[in-house]
């Protein structure tokens, strides 16, 4: 949420009028950890660091001159030492600080210790499966938000397991059958299931889509890339693994069902679009779990900013569920369609700011962006002339505000499609195509400049402290990822992991904000049944949970308490009752999911690019209706490649119809070409050949951008 964005209430202020007068009185208690006075002058990533990446830390000093750094191994052995360079004050900590990096330092183990002018940092790591288990535990997060359905003991724990939530068993009024606020609708809406969007028991379209999108795209890049494997089917704790569906697909079709259940039905009025959101009637106290929350729900009005949302989740849905559940991708798309001539029949239907009694608002007047992604995904998915045309006639297709320092977010998603545009082979002009992923590699060299320009290497600026600021600055590590995929340049993955660095530990606290991970980490969001500090038989949240973090609005009664005066980066305080910088959302935990699995891949971090190859595409013949073509890969990169997947879209809506020395898939404009296992090993200066043979409307355009292994072939 930028400080443009409009303000995100999903904790009442009736919840902190309850915690402040006689829930919760006086200090926090002794799960809140120290103060940051309390912490190492020495900030590090807590968990640690991949052999190959980025390594640096951030020293906390009034010295001016440069000082000596020490890295010890676990023995207490020196094992690299260098000098600190001076940074002076950095504005949004309201510290002074010096950077150490011992980045060239690349051997293994646990342990490790940086020492620095008679101060020594937490322990960590220097390991190549370092976010492994963060990876599944981050996505883990939204199973344990799933509504409507038990979270079992043999999947989380037996702390974290409980009833099913909101299914109508007492005292549970439940989702099953949920009438409309009054003059909103007469009838009632089955709408179980999807995810508990933070700490309350709300669920909203515009928060789930964006969450959805990522977590879909999240795969969606991982499987492009050859690395889809890692979420693939029984590689998460989900109740659906073994099924043949890769389980971040499984958990995504959780929420996606949900969105779906939120179309307004056919014969209705406003049918087709989405209604806005779906929770308590007023706002409930703490601690309580789903299951017990006695409240009656309801559906608030259909708004036109979630039916995109909807539209352009479903349309991402349809094209990359096919490959594995043809009959869902076709409700998908379906869903899909029907929302995007919804929206466009009422194109200013607004939620309110004041309906924010029970939930959030999540009140949004500006739709222009979320018409731009939803036409982006649509297009790039059925590759039809219609949604090509919306995407190339929004003034958002050519502005450069859809990328900005704060990132994107809910309200705010024209950056959304524009990383589809860019990542995604579709028929758009390739001059279209250069010039979108040229946007997001100037947005990531933007972030880059950012974080070069201060102590902790954030990439957001000194005003970007905010509500969720942790989610967008994970966002815009999003952006940077992107961008290393798209230029093989390793300055960009660094940016991406250094912000994982400030998530986890090195930061103003010296305070990792992911709950399980580091030494000193968050361990009291707000949350209604992750509530120990309230109630000691609850539990903490589990591992992998990603607090707000930083908000210098101090936006509830706690915050304000503890934390006035504070700098921007060190508005935060690990209670259970400070919302406005401590609750845990969807849209959060998502971008950490994504930059988790990026990040553990197993690849160089110092600038190793993706696959360097060129692509001949050779029209051999062709005829009234149909042509044949063959295409050439070469190696031009000096390491072998070991498995290839080549991608590129038919500017002129051809289809291919059978093919050999590879297998083809199509979706909409877009084909994949995977190696056919004998040909899969490509050597330095290699190549290898494939053919197809296809239709076409009376034209037979070449595609001319082709990506191999997710990365941009000459």
């Amino acid at each position: 949420m930028t400080p443009s964005q409009p303000l995100r209430l999903s904790a009442a202020l009736l919840t902190g009028a309850l915690l402040l007068g006689g829930l919760m009185t006086g200090p926090a208690s002794a799960d809140v950890p120290a103060t940051a006075a309390a912490t190492s002058a020495v900030r590090v990533n807590q968990v640690g660091y991949l052999p190959e990446g980025p390594k640096r830390a951030t020293v906390v000093t009034s010295a001016t001159q440069a000082l000596t750094w020490q890295l010890r191994n676990a023995a207490g052995t020196v094992v690299a030492s260098g000098a600190t360079v001076p940074h002076g004050a950095d504005t949004p900590s309201g510290q002074s600080v010096q950077v150490a990096d011992f980045s060239s330092y690349r051997s293994t183990g646990s342990g490790y210790v940086l020492a620095v002018d008679g101060n020594s940092s937490v322990p960590f790591d220097i390991r190549a499966d370092l976010y492994d288990t963060l990876r599944s535990d981050s996505m883990a997060f939204f199973h344990h938000q799933r509504s409507g359905i038990a979270i079992d003991a043999s999947l989380v724990g037996a702390s974290y397991a409980r009833p099913a939530g909101h299914l109508g068993v007492a005292p549970n009024k439940g989702d099953t059958s949920v009438p409309c606020q009054a003059t909103v609708c007469d009838y009632t809406q089955d709408v179980r299931g999807g995810w508990y969007d933070a700490g309350d028991h709300g669920k909203y379209v515009v928060n789930g889509g964006i969450s959805t999108w990522l977590v879909v795209n999240s795969f969606e890049r991982a499987e492009r890339a050859g690395k889809g494997a890692a979420l693939g089917d029984s590689s998460l704790r989900v109740p659906e693994r073994g099924n043949g569906i890769p389980d971040v697909l499984d958990e995504a079709r959780w929420e996606l069902d949900f969105l779906m259940r939120m179309q307004v039905p056919e014969s209705k009025p406003y049918a087709g679009m989405a209604f806005h959101k779906i929770h308590d009637a007023a706002w409930t106290g703490m601690p309580l779990r789903p299951d017990q929350d006695p409240q009656p729900r309801e559906l608030h009005r259909p708004s036109t900013a979630a039916t995109l949302n909807l539209a352009a989740a479903a349309a991402q849905c349809a094209r990359v569920f096919r490959p594995y559940d043809a009959a869902y991708a076709d409700r998908c798309l379906s869903a899909a369609r029907r929302a995007w001539t919804a929206a466009q029949a009422n194109p200013a239907v607004y939620a309110p700011a004041s309906d924010s009694t029970g939930g959030g608002a999540y009140e949004d007047a500006r739709v222009t962006d979320e018409f731009y992604w939803a036409a982006a995904e649509l297009y790039v998915t059925t590759g039809e002339p219609a949604y090509r045309d919306a995407v190339t006639a929004s003034s958002w297709h050519t502005s450069a505000d859809a990328f900005t320092p704060h990132g994107f977010g809910w309200a705010d998603t024209a950056a959304l499609g524009r990383l589809t545009l860019a990542m995604v082979p579709n028929g758009l002009p390739a001059t279209d195509v250069s010039r979108v992923r040229s946007s997001v590699i100037a947005a990531a060299d933007g972030h880059l400049s950012r974080m070069a320009a201060q102590g902790y290497a954030v990439p957001t600026p000194a005003d970007g402290y905010f509500w969720g600021s942790n989610g967008n600055i994970a966002d815009n590590a999003i952006v940077m990822a992107v961008a290393a995929e798209l230029t093989g340049d390793g300055r960009y993955r660094a940016g991406a992991l250094e912000t994982m660095d400030y998530l986890l530990g090195r930061n103003a606290l010296g305070l990792s904000y992911v709950t399980g991970y580091g030494e000193r980490s968050s361990q009291n969001q707000h949350h209604r049944f992750w509530a120990h500090q309230l109630d000691a038989s609850l539990p903490h949240p589990p591992a992998g949970s990603l607090a707000g973090g930083p908000n210098s609005g101090l936006q509830d009664p706690v915050a304000l308490e503890k934390l006035t005066g504070c700098a921007p980066a060190a508005c935060y305080v690990d209670d259970i009752g400070s919302y406005s910088t401590n609750e845990v959302a969807v849209n959060w935990n998502a971008p950490l999911a994504w930059l988790a699995a990026y990040a553990a891949e197993r690849t160089s971090t110092g600038g190793e690019p993706p696959t360097a190859c060129a692509v001949t595409y050779t029209v051999n013949n062709v005829w009234n209706t149909g042509f044949t073509a063959t295409v050439t890969i070469k190696n031009t990169g000096p390491t072998a490649v070991d498995g290839w997947q080549l991608a590129w879209a038919y500017p002129g809506g051809q289809r291919v119809t059978s093919a050999w020395n590879a297998t083809v898939t199509q979706n909409g404009t877009t084909v994949s070409a995977r190696d056919a296992a004998w040909n899969k090993a490509l050597p330095p200066g290699a190549t290898t050949s494939f053919g197809v043979q296809g239709t076409h409307s009376g034209t037979n355009p070449s595609p001319t951008t082709f990506t191999l292994n997710g990365g941009a072939c000459a």
